[in-house]
């Protein structure tokens, strides 16, 4: 089984059973030979604790770990240390101690710092996957996600059905629907590329009235 939790879920219930966690490393600590880890999925973090005297041979590899490697662990729930719990992390009450490391993937030197804004915004679109790792931006998603969905919900629930006007008029494979226009670098200018692009010959009227006909008796638009 690749994991039997997220790395939000872990809480004291959890506490003495044996679980697998996959997900990047945030961050590792070494106090004095005791390797923390910091494993983060899309849901949260959980803390890894990895000590010598439980087992020296996975100390040792997990000392080689770096940030974003990819990793899977198995292991025990433990109670964290007292005195060490972090109020401000749903699984702070908790650690695994591991019996099994799996590197995944090993990381490269990563072009910025996840948990820090880059200051160079060419930087960041190059690296857009990076970016978009980055907390700020994975709660944004969420948000607009969220977002979508209850207004989804609520439109399904009036009777509306969401249609994508596309598909009524999908494009012929020899491209009889469709022309050609010059694709502009700068909409504002006059200047055109040799790239062109395909546009369907149907304005937003066309569909209006392919539902209408087709028994859809109101509609809204976005």
């Amino acid at each position: 089984m690749f994991r039997t939790h997220d790395c939000n879920s872990l809480r004291k219930s959890d506490i003495g059973g044996q679980v697998t966690l996959a997900g990047w490393v945030n961050v590792t600590r070494d106090h004095g030979g005791v390797i923390f880890i910091d494993l983060r999925d899309r849901e949260g973090l959980t803390q890894v604790v990895f000590r010598p005297e439980e087992n020296a041979e996975l100390a040792r590899e997990a000392h080689t770990l770096r940030s974003e490697d990819v990793i899977q662990v198995s292991g025990r729930v433990a109670a964290r240390v007292p005195g060490t719990a972090n109020p401000n992390l749903a699984t702070g009450d908790v650690e695994l101690i591991p019996s099994k490391l799996r590197i995944l993937n090993r990381a490269d030197t990563l072009p910025f710092s996840i948990d820090a804004e880059p200051q160079n915004e060419d930087l960041r679109m190059t690296h857009r996957y990076f970016d978009l790792r980055r907390p700020r931006l994975a709660r944004n998603l969420r948000v607009r996600h969220r977002a979508a969905k209850a207004t989804r919900d609520y439109l399904d629930s009036q009777g509306f059905v969401e249609v994508e006007t596309p598909i009524l008029s999908k494009s012929t494979p020899e491209g009889a629907r469709d022309f050609l226009v010059p694709f502009a670098r700068r909409p504002a200018t006059r200047v055109h590329t040799n790239r062109h692009r395909s546009v369907v010959r149907h304005a937003g009227r066309h569909f209006r009235g392919y539902r209408r006909n087709a028994g859809g008796d109101f509609q809204s638009r976005a």
